[in-house]
């Protein structure tokens, strides 16, 4: 009489073996499923919101910061390049304010990596995709990390307004700012520069319908205006209790906490065109 094990199938594999092997499918398929998830979402893009308009606005309250300790330390403007073109061009016919109104290496540091870092940006992400979440969170990761790498650049070597660790600081702030104003452009509010002030005052004065209860230009320009003047009275106290360094680090985690807050932002919803039936 034959045994039972002669009559089992060799290809038929035991209930034990089967379902362990049925678990690691289980679980490979759910891992690629997050995965899958996670690529979705950080390839997205980001769409206009006001969730994104708070966050350009916490930018520029960052920005208010630093202008606030860099002019009266190194005598420019990270971000504000009208100040730092006007003074260029002064340097140029009256050398001799060099050191007392402006110092002239600090200016040409702060508007070169300011143009470079917006060209690099702004051209990348024509490639990309200006409002790709992933791309998104990367910039301003970047820009985080500058900002705090001048921040211990003055606790490391102190605050002078010339030499080679002033330039440095500069040189971080300034890159990092020229790619942060691409972001009001990527995200199409331009209300909301992020730096710049002087055409958010006129475009708010002159709007026609200034009063007007909804106005969303008029409430991006002044909400704007609002944070960039509470960054610099915030960063002037702090500057004057504090120091410098500590203005900037403040600023610098402001900008960690908008990247994170981009993996929240609301995307685009794409549906899909069906085809009639």
């Amino acid at each position: 009489m034959p045994d039972k094990e002669d009559n089992v199938n060799p290809s038929e594999k035991p209930p034990r073996v089967a379902t362990a092997e049925a678990r690691q499918i289980s679980r490979s398929a759910v891992d690629d499923s997050k995965t899958g998830r996670l690529v979705n979402h950080l390839t997205e893009t980001i769409r206009t919101s006001i969730f994104a308009e708070l966050q350009l606005v916490i930018l520029t309250f960052c920005t208010g910061m630093q202008d606030a300790t860099t002019f009266p330390d190194y005598h420019c403007f990270p971000s504000n390049q009208t100040g730092n073109t006007v003074f260029l061009c002064l340097a140029l016919i009256l050398p001799n304010l060099d050191g007392e109104t402006f110092v002239t290496s600090n200016i040409g540091m702060a508007l070169g990596l300011f143009l470079g870092a917006g060209w690099l940006t702004g051209q990348l992400s024509h490639i990309i995709g200006p409002r790709k979440r992933w791309w998104l969170i990367l910039c301003n990761l970047i820009q985080t990390c500058l900002v705090l790498g001048a921040a211990w650049l003055q606790y490391r070597y102190g605050v002078k307004d010339r030499g080679p660790a002033a330039l440095g600081v500069i040189g971080l702030l300034a890159f990092a700012a020229g790619s942060q104003v691409v972001q009001s452009r990527s995200l199409c509010m331009t209300e909301i520069s992020t730096a710049m002030a002087t055409a958010a005052w006129v475009d708010l004065m002159i709007d026609e319908r200034l009063f007007a209860l909804k106005n969303r230009p008029r409430t991006r320009r002044a909400a704007f205006l609002c944070a960039l003047v509470g960054g610099a009275l915030v960063g002037a106290l702090i500057y004057r209790w504090v120091g410098s360094p500590t203005a900037i680090a403040v600023s610098g985690a402001g900008k960690l906490l908008v990247t994170i807050m981009y993996l929240f932002s609301p995307s685009e919803k794409h549906q899909e065109e069906q085809s009639p039936v």
